[in-house]
């Protein structure tokens, strides 16, 4: 199959769009079981498949479309009430979003035919779905589910048995036409049953003035029937256009009609076609209230034209609280289509290419920042600083349209404590916090297989057998929490569980033995707890699927590093424990503090300066006292190993991070800056303390400073007097 380039476009947001649909789908799924009323839940996940069959049948996907269609057709079954949440079915209908998502990514990678194995693998899962699709109707259901068992949602439904009123009024030729009313009114009884019916006799003139000829009756029925209203106008087909016909639902038929409004697809903005929709109005009644609208709007005694509900009204085709529903349904999908308008794609390697720009620009602002400073032109550096605030801003902006939510990235362990806890054998429920904080693109690209590490090895580690917790007077089922939130110009994310806790004395006597602690040494214990991030270490007494083979902890640590992150663990026996991942919000563009030391810069990250100081003349210890605290210092000169002559009066900056606190000792302060990250590369990856560089104003690398790096290096090292 071969598309054109329109239909390539089409195709690649169908598949997009799906793929976005799918994670919804996923994490409704998901959370149908949590306690609260699923109605609103089981709508939006039965939409999803509905429009992914829909938008897979343009594009010719008929075997995403034959797929689909059994999936659809158990949700419908549920939202109608036939079937209940239950785990079975939740168990059954996740594999069945993650095939179509199997599909659809087919599709994007250009596979328009389905593959073999796929096949087959969707004959397996349909077989699971067959004992849904036509179950017994579930004594269980919910009342919305009761009232949707009178009601059917797409066109032309029927309203609760006994709710339809017909006033028919017979056109004067009826009989010369050869057509009966009586046989009209007989086959009106074949779709149901006549409750009531009435003869209007008003319009029959004296017996001398009567024309045996002419049909002067007019009927007023109630009808008890299944039948929706076209079926039923269906019946006066060859007098329609001559007689009058009303048919109405009765006042419990209008209260089903307004329930029904609020579950129609939000698709179309036109009023008549919701009431057509609803089957609270039929096509040729919308048809004649169109044709009069226009009428209207062609004579001289009309403004603008009448709105079409007030016509319909008049028409006696609908009451007036159904059309106010209707009204209200039409405001919701305006509103909801205007907020959607309010945001559009863009291509992520657009953003970066922003970025970069920008970054550029950062650079150039700062060299026409430093020509005005050397050439003494007021006008110039006025107007410089003008272009700086601006370029600031922009870089704002630019940054904020790469920040998205981190809930995306956390809603997607849902389905991995689902389950590995059912592969552990153990009750564990999933808790998240902060969803709704915002971290650059990048950053959560990069940050998922980390976790993943994490949230597993709790799973597997952490959190006791249900059997063990009960004795320790635990909850049985196990809880796992993700959280995230600001803190000082970083984004923290937690992984907590309320398990057993990190084994002090167990992760020790194991680093003795593998050499990495020398035997007797006194060690603090968030030294200890960062041994489990070593190469091969690990604990367990028996290698699962999951861990135990030392895989996995030392790669979290790397690939945190590498996005400039730390990791720190706060634990407690019996109680749980908790990591800690402090990120940087952005890994593009930071504030920074410019040093120099010899005739090198240094750029120092601002979020983590504390304050500036004057280093005493005659201060030779590597720490001083500060506000009755002993600050040690780090001096640059001998870090980086710089020759010449020391500076008359040196400086320090005490910089902090995560409670730890040191003086950076340096020749001169030079200000702050606006600094746009570049990596180092693989030749100098073993570089302990430095987390990259930046092009200076002049033309000049200054390497920028690895603040954490440095802190724990100074943690460990003895303090010299």
């Amino acid at each position: 199959m071969s598309f054109d380039e329109d239909m390539r476009d089409a195709l690649q947001t169908f598949t997009l769009e799906s793929l976005e649909l799918l994670e919804t789908m996923e994490e409704y799924l998901l959370n149908l079981e949590d306690g609260e009323d699923p109605t609103e839940r089981i709508n939006a996940i039965f939409r999803v498949a509905h429009t992914i069959k829909g938008s897979a049948g343009l594009f010719g996907l008929d075997y995403i479309v034959r797929f689909t269609h059994v999936v659809e057709s158990v949700l419908d079954t549920l939202r109608d009430g036939k079937l209940s949440v239950t785990p079975e079915l939740i168990a059954a209908l996740l594999p069945c979003c993650d095939h179509i998502t199997l599909l659809i990514r087919g599709v994007a990678d250009g596979q328009t035919e389905e593959e073999p194995d796929l096949a087959a693998a969707g004959r397996l899962l349909l077989e699971v779905l067959q004992p849904f699709l036509d179950p017994e109707p579930d004594k269980t259901v919910t009342a919305f589910n009761e009232e949707r068992s009178r009601v059917e949602v797409m066109g032309g439904g029927a309203v609760e048995s006994g709710n339809w009123h017909l006033s028919l009024r017979f056109g004067p030729d009826s009989l010369r036409e050869g057509m009966d009313p009586l046989a009209f009114i007989r086959y009106l009884g074949t779709l149901g049953d006549i409750v009531h019916l009435t003869t209007i006799c008003n319009n029959i003139p004296a017996a001398g003035q009567m024309d045996p000829e002419t049909c002067y009756l007019g009927f007023e029925i109630e009808l008890k029937s299944e039948a929706g209203k076209e079926e039923i106008e269906n019946v006066f087909e060859f007098v329609r256009d001559s007689s009058t016909i009303h048919i109405l639902p009765l006042e419990s038929g209008i209260e089903a009609f307004i329930a029904l409004m609020h579950y129609l697809p939000e698709d179309n903005l036109f009023l008549g076609e919701l009431l057509v929709n609803s089957g609270a109005v039929t096509r040729s009644e919308l048809e004649e209230a169109l044709k009069r609208q226009q009428r209207n709007v062609g004579s001289d005694l009309a403004g603008a034209a009448q709105p079409i509900g007030e016509i319909l009204v008049d028409q006696q085709a609908v009451p007036q609280p159904v059309v106010q529903a209707a009204l209200e349904k039409q405001k919701q999908i305006k509103d909801k289509k205007a907020a959607e308008n309010q945001s559009i794609r863009v291509d992520a390697e657009r953003l970066d290419k922003l970025i970069d720009l920008i970054g550029e620009l950062v650079i150039s602002t700062a060299a026409a920042s430093l020509r005005g400073k050397q050439t003494g032109d007021v006008a110039l550096q006025e107007t410089n600083a003008s272009v700086i605030s601006l370029v600031e801003e922009v870089r704002d902006t630019a940054l904020q349209l790469r920040m998205v939510p981190i809930g995306t990235t956390f809603s997607r362990f849902q389905r991995v404590v689902r389950d590995v806890s059912k592969e552990l054998g153990k009750d564990i429920k999933l808790i998240i916090s902060g969803a709704e904080t915002e971290v650059d693109k990048s950053v959560v690209e990069k940050i998922g297989d980390p976790l993943m590490h994490l949230v597993r090895n709790a799973m597997d580690h952490g959190i006791e057998p249900a059997e063990l917790r009960a004795e320790r007077g635990k909850p049985v089922q196990g809880s796992l929490r993700l959280n995230a939130y600001h803190s000082s110009g970083s984004i923290v994310i937690e992984v907590g569980d309320d398990g057993g806790g990190l084994n002090r004395d167990k992760i020790l006597a194991k680093a003795v033995e593998r050499g990495l602690v020398a035997a007797g040494a006194v060690l603090g214990d968030q030294e200890i707890y960062a041994l489990i991030f070593e190469p091969g270490f690990s604990t367990a007494d028996q290698i699962s699927n999951l861990s135990g083979r030392g895989v996995g902890l030392d790669v979290v640590k790397r690939n945190i590093a590498e996005l400039r992150g730390v990791i720190n663990i706060d634990s407690q026996q019996g109680l749980g424990t908790t990591l800690r991942i402090h990120l940087p919000l952005t890994l593009a563009i930071i504030d920074g503090f410019l040093v120099g030391v010899g005739e090198t810069a240094y750029v120092i990250p601002l979020d983590r300066v504390v304050e500036c100081l004057e280093l005493p003349v005659d201060e030779r210890h590597d720490y001083m006292e500060l506000r009755g605290e002993v600050l040690p210092f780090i001096r640059l000169r001998q870090l980086f190993r710089k020759t010449g002559a020391e500076a008359k009066r040196q400086n320090v900056i005490v910089v902090e991070h995560l409670g730890l606190k040191a003086g950076l000792v340096v020749d001169r302060l030079m200000g702050e800056l606006q600094t746009v990250i570049k990596p180092l590369g693989k030749l100098f990856g073993h570089v302990q303390g430095v987390g990259g560089s930046t092009i200076l104003g002049s033309g000049e690398v200054a390497l920028i400073i690895d603040v954490p790096a440095l802190l724990r290096q100074q943690e460990q090292a003895p303090v010299s007097g």
